[in-house]
This record gives structure tokens, C-alpha cells and sequence, in this order.
């Protein structure tokens, strides 16, 4: 088991297993995106208050639990590489970070285009909003702090600071709803209660939210395999393995 573990989180070991994963992820990403989304736009009845404008929940939603499911990823590797000075955790945060932005752009477009139907405006200061907006924010931050070093050593321990102390605000974006005054509607689908949406809506919105789970995957691993040649490429296996590719 710990030579198996071994295997994938050092350095050579997780460049090549990850590529045999690559292909996989690649199928079950385009099958189960075609699933949701055919679901999503197709069997899924329109809502009784907001009629067809409710659909972009299955890019929305997902967009917004993976922002924050990335940025406590980000936290987790980076702790790891705190306390064990682990590289390959460093280079999991690193790549997950602009993914997580990404989301985050998507959460924060995506709602200002469902807003403006239902409130009558692109933007208001609410609280979920502004929650989000904050983690984008972090998100910047921390890509920022890290580009602003030139010394890799210390720009990974002083960036992995930055994150975990943003893990604080994470909470309060769930919560935003339920502690304030808020236009924003409550949660629909919540870890902690029983989910307030028809079956018909929630199964399309879970297969969007896995296809955007297997998004982050494809997308961290293809950077963390490019960071790894990237820090590793004066080793003897990465010249190896270029010249083997050249051969």
C-alpha cells in the first residue's frame, strides 16, 4: 500500500500514471458533460416562478461548488506541503488555483446573466455575490503573491499561508444566505439539509456537477504534468523520457 502511494506521489511516478488517466478522463468527461446538459435542457420541465430562465442552474450551480470544492483542495495541498514539504502538493495547488478562478468567472457571469431576468439588474452587492466575488479575489491573490517571488521556495510557503488563512471566508459563502437580508434564493441543494429541487431537475444538475468535477481533474492534471517536466527537467528521467519522445 505505501510503496503503491509512493509510486503515484512522487514525482515521476504521478506524470506517469496520470498519463495512462488522461484518455479516461477525457471520455467520461465529454459523455457524462453530453448527459447533463441534454438533461438539463431536454426532460427537465420548466419552473413554476422562473419558466426557462432557471436552465443556466446546471452551469451556475456547478460552477460555484467547484470554485469552492478547488480552493479547499488548494488548501489541503497546500497544509500537506507545509508539513511535509511535499513539491507535487505545491504543484496540485498551483495548477488548481487558475482553474478555480475560472469557476468562480463562470459563477459570477452566470449568475449576473440569470439575475438580470429576475431582479432587473446585472449586478447587486448581495451577499452570495459578493461572497464569490471575495473568493475570486483569493483566488487572484494567490496566483498574484506567487508570480510576485522570484524565490520558488518562498513564494510556495508564503502562498500556502495566504490560502489557508482564506479558508475562513469559505463558510460564509453557504451561509451567506441563511446569516443576511439577502435577494439571493436559498439553497436549493445543501450537504446539510434534504435538497428543495423535483428529482427531475436534481439528477441533471449532479451528472453537471460531476462533469465539471471531471473538468478540474483533466484540466490540474495536464498542468501539474507540465509543471512537473518544467521543475524537474534537468533529472535523469525527464531526459530520458525526452529522448525517447525525440527518438
Amino acid at each position: 500500500m505505501y510503496r503503491a502511494l509512493n509510486q503515484w506521489t512522487s514525482p515521476p511516478g504521478f506524470y506517469r500514471h496520470s498519463g495512462r488517466a488522461l484518455p479516461w478522463l477525457w471520455l467520461s468527461f465529454v459523455a457524462v458533460f453530453a448527459a447533463g446538459l441534454a438533461g438539463g435542457l431536454i426532460p427537465a420541465s420548466p419552473d413554476l416562478g422562473q419558466g426557462t430562465a432557471y436552465r443556466i442552474i446546471y452551469i451556475h450551480l456547478p460552477a460555484v461548488w467547484m470554485a469552492v470544492f478547488a480552493y479547499m483542495v488548494m488548501a489541503g495541498s497546500a497544509l500537506i506541503h507545509l508539513v511535509r514539504r511535499d513539491t507535487l502538493a505545491d504543484i496540485w495547488a498551483e495548477a488548481s488555483a487558475p482553474v478555480g478562478a475560472s469557476f468562480a468567472v463562470l459563477a459570477l457571469l452566470t449568475g449576473s446573466l440569470w439575475g438580470k431576468p429576475m431582479w432587473g439588474a446585472w449586478w447587486v452587492w448581495d451577499a452570495r455575490l459578493t461572497s464569490v466575488l471575495i473568493l475570486f479575489f483569493l483566488f487572484f491573490g494567490y496566483m498574484a503573491l506567487r508570480s510576485a517571488m522570484d524565490d520558488r521556495r518562498l513564494a510556495a510557503r508564503a502562498s500556502a499561508v495566504l490560502v489557508l488563512v482564506g479558508v475562513v471566508h469559505v463558510p460564509l459563502i453557504h451561509f451567506s444566505v441563511i446569516w443576511w437580508s439577502t435577494l439571493h434564493q436559498g439553497s436549493t441543494v445543501s450537504p446539510l439539509d434534504a435538497p428543495t429541487i423535483h428529482p427531475g431537475m436534481l439528477i441533471p444538475l449532479l451528472i453537471m456537477a460531476l462533469a465539471f468535477l471531471l473538468y478540474y481533474l483533466l484540466v490540474c492534471l495536464m498542468r501539474t504534468r507540465c509543471a512537473i517536466l518544467e521543475r524537474e527537467h534537468r533529472s535523469h528521467w525527464v531526459m530520458e523520457l525526452a529522448r525517447r519522445k525525440t527518438a
